[in-house]
């Protein structure tokens, strides 16, 4: 199974360039699952501290658009997240999972645990959703998503390992002057769960109003690094052993009783 995570800048007419490179590249890999990172089909509306509708109804038409053609990609299931509104009004971040086999993006989970703070004002402009963590399944997969400040709630990695997830999967918003902190959360979640952790991050030069500082990865079950993204390598793949994973759980520290 090839698996591959990326950093990507929304911001305009940079997305279409490195959505374009990132096509490239997953053909090129053969890659059977694409990690995006968190709502990275628009320019990151969180950075202004003031909600605003139209923004928000425009964000969910482009995530519509490009979720419409992610068969261009050519990777066989992709996850990434969105923003919807509700029948009610509501508006949620919700991470989705698309497959080849049905062309559809399945709804998989709605963002909890909502930061609110400078460049970060996700509770001001969205609503958090259900306190559940489900699985997403695709190529005989079991997908576990902890979107962005989630990864930091490691019961949920727990709860991930005991639900013998496959994938734990991070997409971020994080910004510069943290990376090295969040990868080393994303290992400690990997060896929590007994799951490969994947981390696809958006990305914008420093000192930009979008304060996202890339650095993707992908860690096996074991904490060890196997990939990561930089700026010169934008994009990254793997190949991972489910089997390793299914085994993992039944090894220290996954098999100790709660």
């Amino acid at each position: 199974m090839k698996v591959t995570v990326c950093q990507l800048d929304p911001r305009g007419p940079a997305l279409d360039d490195y959505l374009q490179g990132l096509k490239q590249h997953v053909k090129e890999q053969e890659t059977d699952f694409l990690l995006l990172p968190e709502m990275g089909f628009s320019d990151w509306l969180a950075a202004d501290a003031i909600p605003d509708a139209n923004r928000w109804n425009q964000a969910v038409e482009d995530h519509d658009r490009h979720i419409a053609n992610l068969s261009n990609f050519g990777a066989r299931a992709v996850m990434g997240t969105r923003p919807i509104i509700k029948s009610n009004g509501s508006r949620r971040n919700l991470a989705y999972l698309w497959s080849a086999d049905t062309a559809e993006a399945a709804a998989v989970h709605e963002k909890y645990y909502l930061p609110d703070e400078e460049g970060y004002w996700e509770h001001s402009w969205y609503d958090r959703g259900h306190k559940s963590f489900d699985l997403g399944r695709a190529l005989d997969m079991r997908i576990g998503v902890q979107i962005c400040t989630e990864m930091w709630f490691f019961e949920w990695a727990r709860h991930y390992g005991a639900s013998r997830a496959d994938l734990l999967c991070v997409p971020r918003a994080t910004p510069h002057g943290s990376t090295d902190k969040w990868l080393a959360g994303g290992q400690a979640v990997a060896v929590c769960s007994g799951a490969y952790c994947l981390s696809s991050n958006l990305w914008a030069p420093e000192g930009e109003k979008l304060n996202a500082g890339g650095l993707g990865w992908i860690v096996d079950p074991e904490g060890e690094i196997l990939a990561t993204t930089s700026v010169e390598q934008p994009f990254a793949t793997a190949e991972i052993d489910l089997g390793f994973a299914r085994h993992s759980k039944t090894t220290y520290p996954r098999y100790v009783p709660e």
